[in-house]
């Protein structure tokens, strides 16, 4: 006999447990701290799939060392209009999470967010060559300042002793280094947020909750339908308002909603691997966060880099990560996710971008071919000294890349992170990766413009936002002035000096 079905009504339904949830539901609280919201999380604590420490990055994406951000053109320049924008976008989360600090909303910074320079390594002439020209053109921004180059070897001992040791010299090696650069907890982040909502009064958070349906009510309110993993009981959740960030599994609730502007988007699932590192004495010789070149079709989470993570409040060093495949959307998902979520509106699209990303396919196939010893010669060019017995493997997050409808290909295979929404606001997804995490404030701020768009011109919305937010609505890049005020704030903030 079935269990008996509950039936509650809010005006929000967050749908995942992760940090872009508990990012706007913290915005929506402090905007407006009436509004009720639940926040159904499928596993048994929040913060398990891609906001997890060892599930992601963790980098603060800023642009400030990620090659993939600033692509060379034919001609030999490079394209910085991507790196400033993410630049731009990790200043106002920073400014966010130093107005929680403040608030008290956040008491212990230092427990998610630290300083670790940011490093962008490459070796060849060729390659050389591309990072200065980076350098040159990214120096010139206001968001850039204080970036150096070298490729003086004895300066290099000094950042990365351990990038240096056995390295054959006569080999060009360059780099740069912002001393501004963060390591990111966001799992951290995510616990402390929902945890600070979930001892609101009109705030529930539900673990064990898997949603398994979202329909339209004819009243224009959803109906989430979703079952407890623990007890097998179902109810009915009534919102006015339904957010799905789920991670890769944001898709497969989606095209439940049966909006139309869902119609023709794919996913397209990316596995990862990491080297750990387990000799302490290695683990303290590198301070740094050093990004290097993907190879050729690698999607952006698998650019390599050489990485000092604080984990659980223990310091870390990672490797990679190493691409693989999965059909799974979700680390904890199932093998059933990518074949359940192809449907005749997207099979188009799909098999294009398919068919225009065979680099990507081969590639993966490589990676997943991969043994131990191959994967330490991917680290011996970051460290020749690298020895097997001194790391192990740490298996990553799962992501899923976006495909969309193009009406030139058929299909195009997306590395970033889109908002989906109806054409009334009242139901949204995030699909997609990276930045994702570091830009979720940003994200999430147009997301409440798309959604709640009277209530976003109010002038009462805007105030607060700029409270929140002193940037807010100007570009710290045009503005020395401002860029190193809101800079000094965050920092201080975040104990980040």
């Amino acid at each position: 006999m079935g269990k008996k079905k509950q039936n509650s009504e809010v005006d929000v339904v967050l749908i995942g447990g992760g940090i872009m949830s508990a990012t706007l539901g913290t915005l929506i609280n402090e905007l407006n701290p009436d509004i009720n919201i639940e926040i159904l999380e499928r596993l048994d604590v929040v913060a398990a799939e891609s906001s997890d420490a060892w599930n992601n990055a963790g980098t603060g994406h800023s642009a400030l060392c990620e090659l993939n951000y600033t692509p060379q053109q034919a001609d030999g320049s490079v394209k910085i209009e991507k790196a400033i924008n993410i630049a731009e976008q990790f200043e106002i989360s920073k400014q966010f999470w130093a107005y929680l600090v403040e608030k008290g909303i956040i008491k212990n910074p230092e427990h998610f967010i630290r300083k670790v320079p940011h490093m962008s390594a490459v070796f060849g002439e060729k390659d050389v060559q591309f990072l200065k020209t980076r350098f040159e053109a990214l120096t010139k921004e206001t968001l850039f300042k204080g970036m150096e180059y070298t490729e003086d070897v004895d300066l290099l001992k000094e950042w990365v002793p351990l990038m240096m040791k056995g390295r054959d010299t006569n080999e060009p090696i360059a780099a740069t280094k912002m001393e501004i650069g963060t390591d990111v907890n966001f799992g951290e982040l995510t616990r402390d947020l929902i945890n600070h909502l979930s001892q609101k009064d009109n705030i529930k958070l539900s673990l064990n909750q898997e949603v398994k349906d979202i329909e339209r009510e004819d009243d224009g309110r959803w109906e989430v339908e979703v079952k407890d993993l623990k007890t097998g009981e179902k109810r009915d959740i009534k919102a006015k308002f339904v957010f799905i960030g789920a991670g890769g599994h944001s898709l497969l609730l989606l095209e439940k909603s049966g909006i139309p502007e869902a119609k023709g988007y794919g996913g397209f699932p990316v596995g990862g691997q990491w080297l750990r590192c387990t000799n302490e004495e290695i683990i303290k010789q590198h301070d740094a966060k050093v990004y290097g070149k993907a190879s050729v079709g690698a999607p952006p989470m698998s650019v390599p880099h050489l990485d000092t993570r604080v984990i659980d409040g223990k310091r870390a060093l990672l490797f990679g990560p190493y691409a693989g495949f999965s059909t799974k959307f979700l680390k904890k998902g199932s093998y059933f996710d990518l074949p359940a979520s192809i449907k005749l509106s997207n099979i188009k699209p799909m098999l294009s971008a398919g068919l225009d990303n065979l680099d990507l396919t081969k590639y993966l196939i490589t990676e997943v071919m991969k043994k131990p010893k191959d994967k330490l010669e991917s680290l011996k060019q970051f460290m020749p000294t690298a020895k097997m017995e001194d790391w192990k493997i740490e298996v990553a997050g799962q992501r899923v890349q976006v495909i969309k409808k193009d009406p030139k290909h058929g299909g195009v295979l997306e590395f970033g992170t889109e908002v989906v929404s109806s054409a009334d606001g009242s139901i949204a997804a995030l699909l997609g990766a990276s930045p994702g995490a570091s830009t979720s404030v940003a994200i999430m701020i147009k997301l409440l413009k798309k959604c709640f768009p009277e209530r976003a011109a109010s002038p009462e919305y805007k105030a607060k936002l700029r409270e929140m937010i002193p940037s807010w609505g100007k570009k710290l890049n045009d503005d020395v002035e401002l860029c190193e005020k809101v800079r000094e704030n965050s920092q201080r903030l975040l104990k980040l000096n």
